[in-house]
């Protein structure tokens, strides 16, 4: 018998002032069965930082031709690509033709042992590729709640995030910029 989704309902509240973006988001994220919650929760982050009407999170790791999140144009066509982890410069060269932005959230202990071995395949491709802090992912997992009223303050690099039990700080770099 395979193993159901864990499912997480999340109330943001989402200020962006980097964006001058502000809205109050309703997210059913479903946190597969092999997922940590490390990478669920940057899921969550990574909807934040790029919130838009049409973007969507995906089915995720169960369906791998989708990416983790993504936003589609009125005529249908791929309007923005989401990769969380670390992707093969293979599958985001194929985002970059059927969609017109492509970015790569990467976050894991190994993310730098990733970049110095992919940088340079990545370096022709259109896509934006980012880094979290490991740390900081891991203080912002600890604050998970099957159901979560959360505040997320975004301004540069930067992403403050308060829940009713805690709060973090989660900064990220640009590896690749477009």
């Amino acid at each position: 018998m395979a193993l159901k989704p864990t499912i997480y309902k999340c109330k943001i509240a989402l200020t962006d002032l980097s964006r001058n973006y502000y809205d109050t988001l309703n997210l059913t994220i479903a946190q597969h069965p092999s997922e940590t919650l490390e990478r669920m929760m940057v899921r969550m982050l990574a909807f934040c930082i790029n919130a838009q009407e049409s973007l969507t999170l995906t089915k995720g790791l169960s369906t791998v031709e989708e990416p983790d999140l993504w936003a589609h144009a009125p005529d249908g066509r791929i309007a923005m690509w989401i990769d969380v982890g670390e992707p093969t410069p293979d599958r985001i060269k194929k985002a970059t033709r059927i969609a017109q932005t492509v970015k790569v959230y990467s976050f894991n202990s190994k993310s730098n042992v990733w970049w110095t071995q992919e940088r340079e395949k990545f370096a022709p491709l259109t896509a934006t590729v980012f880094q979290f802090s490991w740390p900081n992912v891991q203080a912002l997992a600890k604050l998970a709640q099957r159901t979560m009223d959360i505040s997320v303050t975004i301004t540069e690099e930067s992403a403050y995030v308060a829940t009713e039990s805690g709060e973090c700080e989660v900064g990220w770099s640009v590896l690749k910029g477009e």
